[in-house]
């Protein structure tokens, strides 16, 4: 049993691994899009009128809420699995 637990946390530890390697991408691209609008003047844009330069914020907006939304999510199922492993070691302690 504890070789079928061994298999499994190895398993997850790999795909955890795997998320947080997707989670780094979304990571730079968040921060080099917050870094752009930094860079905007703050007065008198240039960039097409007041519509467009609201629909880039948006944009970036909505991409440091997905990335903080795929951080909670790894949060959760590094939970999730560490609550399902210590519930198998406290069967295995019982028996």
């Amino acid at each position: 049993m504890q070789h079928t637990v061994t298999e499994m946390i190895e398993h997850m530890s790999h795909s955890h691994e795997q998320i947080s390697r997707i989670l780094e991408g979304k990571r730079h691209v968040a921060v080099r899009m917050a870094q752009l609008v930094h860079a905007l003047p703050d007065q008198h844009p240039g960039f097409g009128g007041f519509e467009e330069l609201m629909d880039n914020s948006r944009a970036v907006t909505g991409s440091v809420v997905a990335y903080l939304n795929s951080i909670a999510e790894l949060q959760e199922s590094l939970a999730a699995t560490l609550g399902a492993v210590m519930k198998e070691f406290a069967v295995e302690d019982e028996e």
